[in-house]
C-alpha cells in the first residue's frame, strides 16, 4: 500500500519515533511509506515532506489541506495515518475531499472541548497506544467504541537486550524526555522537589533545547542532549525515570524503571503494578484531575534504587505486548479495516461448481454454468484488468497484498471437484493465464448429496478420481483445497464426525497433491463454532463460507465470504458481482 504518515512537531517526540519505526518496518514489508511533518529527526526509508502544521491560522490550515491533497494525488496515497491533532485535523479534511481512508494513532490524552467532541477528525479508526487513552476518548470525547482499538507502541525489541547492573560508586539516575510542555514541567519538578542532586548522579536526556529555567541545575545535573544509542546510555544507569517508550526500552534492557508521566506516578514498575503501568502508558495517561504527590516520590525513589534488575517475567510481557512484528501486523489489519469500510470495496471471491457444454447436462440445483459463458467471464475479467490470487498468494504475502496499488485482484473458486474442472475449466484458465482454487470431495465418486436430495433429486455427475486431482494440481493453475469426505452439512454432525470428515479429506488430498492444503470450504456454506474449530485444528489457515462472515475478508480467515455464480450470471451479471461493492449492496 501507499501510506502517508502525518505528524506535527517541532522536536523529537514519541510520536515521531513510533511513526518512523513502524513506517520503516512497513517499508521492509513492501509498502510505500511517505512522511509529512514540521520536522523529522529519525531516519526514514521513505521520502519526507515538510509542512508547518504548527502554524494554525485559518489561511495556513487551508494551505495544509491543499498540500495534503496534492501529496495524496501525486503519490497515489491509499491511506493517511495521522499522529497528532494538528496534522489529523488537516488530514481529515483532505481525506474527506479526496475519498481517501484515514486512521489516527492517539499518543496522549486529548483536550476536551465542544469543537473536539463535535469534530473528532480521527478517521475510520482511532488507535490508542494504551487502555487509558482508549477510555478517555470514548468517555470524554464521545468517540464510538467500535472505531477505537488499543495497539501499543511498536518497539524493535531485539535491539534492547538485558544488561548487568552497573557498579557505580554513586547511583546514576537518568530522566529521559522533552524539556518543553508538560513533560518539561515534570522534569523540572523532579529535579527541584524529588531528587537529591548531591546524593545521585543525574543525567537528563532530551532533544529539547535547554530552557532558561533549567540553567540553575547545570552544576549538579548532566544535560546529555539527544542520544542515538539509548541501550548504551541505559547500561550506565541504576534507575531510569520516564514514561511511554522510554519505560518500555529500559525494561527490555533489564534496567529498573521509575514510571512517572504527565498524569500519573506509577513508581517502580513491578509485577504487581505492571498491568496498571501498561494501561496508562507508564504514567502518561490518567484522570484529568489526578495530582502527582511529588513529596511522596522521594521515599519511593530510595527503595526503587535497591532494585538491581528487572524480573524476566516483566521483560517477556513487554516483548509480547510491544514486539514490532506483532504491532505491524496489527496495523496492517487496521489499515485494511479502514480501506475496505471507507471505500466499501472488497476483493471478490467468486464461486463456481461445474461447467456444461450441452443443455441435457443442466441440473436442478443451479450449480452449473455453460462453459461458453465461463469463457465470456474470463474475457471480461481480462478486459477489466483483473489478476487472480489464490490462498497460497495470501499466505505468502498477507491479506493486505490484495490492496496493492494499481492492481485489481479477484479469486476464482470451484466447489466439489467435478471432472469438468479438469477437462473444461482448466484449458480456459491456461488460455487466459488465470489461477483458481478447487475444493474437492474425496469420499464420493459422484454428487450423491444432490442425487439423493429428498425433494429435488438431481442426475449424477462424475467427480475427479485421484489421478485426475493430481493432474489438475500439477498444472500450476489450480490450488487444491479441502471440502470434506462426503459433502455433509457440518452443523448436523458431532464434533468427532466433523473432525473425521475434515481431517481425513485433508489427509487424502495432501497425499495426492504433495503439499499442505491451506484452505477449506464448508459444504453448503454450512458451519458452526465446532466446525470452525475443527478446520483450525486440522491445520487449515483459511476457510471459506458463502453468505456468512464479515464483509472484509481479513477480519475472519475462517469464515470468508464468497459470491455465488449461477446459471443466469451473464457477463453483465458478473461485472456487477466483481466490481468490489457487491457484498455491501446485497
Amino acid at each position: 500500500m501507499n501510506i502517508l504518515m502525518a505528524l506535527s512537531q517541532l522536536e523529537v517526540t514519541g510520536a515521531e519515533v513510533y511513526a518512523t519505526t513502524v513506517g520503516n518496518a512497513l517499508t521492509e514489508r513492501g509498502h510505500q511509506i511517505f512522511y509529512v511533518s514540521d520536522t523529522l529527526t529519525k531516519p526514514t526509508l521513505g521520502p519526507v515532506f515538510t509542512l508547518k502544521f504548527n502554524k494554525r491560522s485559518l489561511l495556513r490550515r487551508f494551505w495544509h489541506v491543499f498540500y495534503l491533497i496534492y501529496l495524496i494525488k501525486r503519490h497515489h496515497i491509499q491511506l493517511v495515518h495521522a499522529h497528532s491533532r494538528a496534522s489529523g485535523w488537516s488530514s481529515y479534511i483532505a481525506c474527506k475531499l479526496t475519498g481517501t481512508p484515514m486512521i489516527t494513532t492517539v499518543h496522549g490524552r486529548q483536550p476536551v472541548h465542544a469543537s473536539r467532541k463535535a469534530f473528532h477528525a480521527l478517521g475510520a479508526r482511532a488507535v490508542a497506544v494504551c487502555e487509558d487513552i482508549a477510555k478517555q476518548i470514548v468517555d470524554n470525547l464521545g468517540v464510538a467504541p467500535s472505531i477505537v482499538q488499543v495497539l501499543r507502541n511498536g518497539v524493535e525489541t531485539d535491539k534492547f537486550q538485558p544488561m548487568p547492573a552497573p557498579a557505580n560508586p554513586k547511583p546514576v539516575i537518568a530522566i529521559i524526555g522533552r524539556l518543553s510542555g508538560p513533560k518539561g514541567e515534570l522534569c523540572y519538578r523532579l529535579l527541584d522537589e524529588v531528587l537529591d542532586l548531591d546524593t545521585y548522579q543525574v543525567k537528563v536526556v532530551s532533544g529539547s533545547p535547554l530552557l532558561a529555567r533549567f540553567l540553575r541545575f547545570q552544576d549538579q545535573v548532566e544535560f546529555v542532549g539527544y542520544v542515538d544509542d539509548i541501550p548504551a546510555l541505559m547500561s550506565q544507569c541504576d534507575l531510569v525515570i520516564g514514561a511511554g517508550r522510554v519505560a518500555v526500552e529500559s525494561l527490555l534492557c533489564g534496567r529498573p524503571v521509575f514510571a512517572v508521566g504527565e498524569a500519573k506516578a506509577i513508581g517502580l514498575v513491578t509485577e504487581q503494578n505492571l498491568a496498571e503501568a501498561l494501561a496508562s502508558n507508564f504514567g502518561d495517561i490518567g484522570p484529568s484531575d489526578l495530582v502527582i504527590d511529588f513529596a511522596a516520590l522521594q521515599g519511593q525513589l530510595v527503595s526503587a534504587l535497591a532494585s538491581k534488575r528487572v524480573p524476566e517475567t516483566i521483560r517477556q510481557r513487554i516483548q509480547d505486548e510491544y514486539g514490532l512484528p506483532r504491532i505491524i501486523s496489527g496495523l496492517e489489519s487496521i489499515y485494511q479495516d479502514a480501506v475496505v469500510e471507507t471505500l466499501r470495496r472488497e476483493m471478490p471471491i467468486i464461486m463456481y461448481h461445474r461447467f456444461i457444454e450441452q443443455d441435457n447436462e443442466k441440473g436442478v440445483h443451479g450449480t452449473w454454468l455453460p462453459i461458453k459463458m465461463f469463457e465470456w467471464h474470463l474475457r471480461l475479467m481480462k478486459w477489466l484488468g483483473y489478476e487472480t490470487l489464490t490462498f497460497g498468494d495470501l499466505a505468502d504475502k498477507g491479506f493486505i497484498h490484495r490492496l496493492q496499488y494499481g492492481k485489481k485482484y479477484l479469486m476464482i473458486t470451484a466447489d466439489d471437484g467435478y471432472q469438468d474442472n479438469l477437462t473444461r475449466m482448466l484449458p480456459l484458465l491456461e488460455k487466459y493465464g488465470y489461477k483458481a482454487v478447487v475444493y474437492v470431495v474425496t469420499g464420493e465418486q459422484y454428487n450423491r448429496w444432490d442425487v439423493e436430495h429428498p425433494s429435488n433429486p438431481d442426475a449424477p455427475v462424475a467427480l475427479m478420481n485421484g489421478a485426475q486431482i493430481k493432474a489438475l494440481a500439477a498444472t500450476g493453475h489450480v490450488e487444491i483445497g479441502g471440502h470434506t469426505l462426503t459433502h455433509s452439512r457440518l452443523s448436523k454432525l458431532s464434533p468427532e464426525q466433523q473432525a473425521y470428515e475434515i481431517r481425513e479429506n485433508k489427509r487424502q488430498l495432501e497425499a495426492l497433491v504433495g503439499y499442505p492444503l491451506l484452505s477449506f470450504a464448508y459444504p453448503y456454506g454450512d458451519m458452526n463454532d465446532s466446525a470452525r474449530e475443527q478446520a483450525i485444528q486440522a491445520g487449515y489457515r483459511f476457510a471459506v463460507a458463502t453468505n456468512s462472515g464479515p464483509k472484509a475478508i481479513h477480519q475472519d480467515p475462517y469464515q470468508i465470504r464468497r459470491i455465488a455464480i449461477f446459471p443466469r450470471t451473464d457477463a453483465f451479471g458478473l461485472w456487477r458481482k466483481i466490481r468490489g461493492n457487491y457484498v455491501f449492496r446485497k
